[in-house]
This record gives structure tokens, C-alpha cells and sequence, in this order.
């Protein structure tokens, strides 16, 4: 197994050519410390009061410039949302990614703790600066964001590499019925996200015993407890699945009579029809 980096990767790479970034002939280029400042700004601003309840003339107050800098780097607001979240998603994907490229690159196939660990790695160094730690916060708030806002941003930076772990772990739990896999993966992103959002619960509820600034110990403690989630016995529904089937037949007798001619006239009724939710990566 090769050394893993738990250290942070450079942000600035991804903002060069984000969406929404416009140059024009005539205006001044700035310089690209401005454009972090106002991003920094705008990544602890979001992350504490939420889409909704950030302005950008509490942004421009923030990194003190003007309203009319930011609109010009930026655009609208939700053009500054959007670069805010992904000039650290991508690297967060990109860099899971290559870990998980790394482990299988002998062509044998990784343990379940590996991919686990694989996974978990960018987001703990992400910790060790005050920036990184507003990212995740803003990240736990994205699932209460606008749907049109946060269903694309996490599919554009997650959804590739969501996919990968997800065919990953298939690979090293082939016994695991795939319903069982997606909920679990679901709660390993719920896990992390909360021991990452720094609400101090763990502080509180050990009396100071535990540190939840500790990258190691973090890393060590979730990475068990996921690990041992993903690696538990299948659930009861779906090892029940191959006789529903079976059950639903028997249900499904031939209704006649009196019966019958209530369910023709109710089904001519008309219900309004249901519109299938958009996907989104977890």
C-alpha cells in the first residue's frame, strides 16, 4: 500500500476558467489575488448564512471591494455560488480519483478499508485550513439549497467520481445487493459530512475526551465505522427481494363482480400523473 498525502491540494488551479469567468477588451484584468480574496470571502459567507441569506454587497463588505468588482469577475450570484463550490469540488473529485487509480493500478482489486480511506483522504486535509473547513460547511448546507442549484452543482462535481467509488465497492463486496450498496453509500456521505461540519457535538458529548480536530484520528474513527457499515451482513429487504415477486402474483388475483365495475368506474377518473425526480449524485 503506497504513503498516502494528507495534505491539501492548491485551490487557485481551479478557478482559471470556471464557468461564469468573462474577460473583456478595455477592462482591467485585476490580478488573481483580488479574484481569491473575493472567492474566500464568499466561501465563509456562504457557508455561514447560506445562498438565500448572502448578499454580494455583504460579500464585496467582506473582502472590501466594490459590489460592481465582484459582478464583474463573477456575473450574478449565483455565478459566484456556483465557482465557490467547485474550485475546491473538482479538486476534491479529481483528487479521489487518482487516489482510487493509485490502488488499482497492480490490476487487483482494492479492500473495502482502502477505497473507504481513498475516499474520506481529500476531505481531511481540507481541515487543516480555515478555508477548506468553510468548504465543508458549505458543502453539509448544498443539500438545503435550491434544488436547481444543488442538484446540478453535485453532479457536475461529484457525480463522475461518485460513480467510480460506487463500481468500486461493487467490486469488493460482490455479495452485497446493489440496493444496499447505494443506501450505504449514501450514509457514508451523510457521516462525513457531519464529523466534518465542525458543530462541536463531539466536543460536548465526550466532554473534551475527543478531538475532533485530530486529522488522524478522524480519518481512523469514520473510516471503522463506514467501513463497518458497508461490510455488514445485507439488509432483510433486500434479501427479501427475490420472493416479491412471488407475493405480489398472489396478490394480484382476478377481481370480478361487483368489485370489478368499482375499479373500471374509478379508473376512468383520471389521476394526475407523476413527474419522476431529477438524479443527483451523492
Amino acid at each position: 500500500m503506497k504513503k498516502e498525502n494528507i495534505h491539501p491540494a492548491p485551490v487557485a488551479a481551479a478557478t482559471r476558467g470556471a464557468p461564469g469567468a468573462r474577460k473583456r477588451l478595455g477592462r482591467p484584468t485585476g490580478n488573481m489575488n483580488q479574484r481569491e480574496n473575493i472567492l474566500d470571502a464568499a466561501e465563509v459567507d456562504f457557508s455561514q448564512r447560506g445562498y438565500a441569506g448572502t448578499s454580494l454587497k455583504e460579500v464585496a463588505a467582506s473582502c472590501d471591494v466594490t459590489q460592481a468588482l465582484i459582478t464583474y469577475y463573477f456575473g450574478t450570484k449565483q455565478q459566484l455560488f456556483e465557482q465557490v463550490f467547485l474550485r475546491r469540488a473538482t479538486l476534491i473529485s479529481a483528487e479521489r480519483m487518482a487516489r482510487l487509480a493509485e490502488l488499482t493500478e497492480s490490476g487487483e482489486a482494492a479492500s473495502v478499508t482502502e477505497i473507504v480511506r481513498a475516499f474520506l483522504l481529500p476531505l481531511v486535509a481540507l481541515r487543516k485550513s480555515e478555508g477548506g473547513r468553510a468548504f465543508i460547511r458549505l458543502q453539509a448546507r448544498l443539500h438545503t439549497e435550491p434544488p436547481e442549484i444543488s442538484y446540478s452543482l453535485r453532479s457536475t462535481a461529484y457525480g463522475d467520481s461518485t460513480d467510480t467509488y460506487v463500481a468500486a465497492l461493487r467490486a469488493a463486496l460482490p455479495a452485497l445487493p446493489a440496493k444496499d450498496l447505494y443506501w450505504r453509500v449514501t450514509a457514508m456521505v451523510g457521516a462525513y459530512l457531519y464529523a466534518f461540519s465542525d458543530t462541536h457535538r463531539l466536543d460536548v458529548l465526550s466532554k473534551d475526551a475527543c478531538d475532533p480536530m485530530d486529522a488522524e484520528e478522524t480519518l481512523a474513527q469514520l473510516t471503522s465505522f463506514i467501513v463497518g457499515g458497508l461490510e455488514a451482513a445485507a439488509s432483510a429487504t433486500a434479501t427479501n427481494t427475490a420472493t416479491a415477486p412471488a407475493t405480489a402474483t398472489a396478490r394480484s388475483r382476478p377481481v370480478t363482480g361487483t368489485a370489478a365495475k368499482r375499479a373500471a368506474a374509478k379508473s376512468t377518473r383520471g389521476a394526475p400523473r407523476k413527474t419522476p425526480k431529477a438524479a443527483s449524485a451523492a
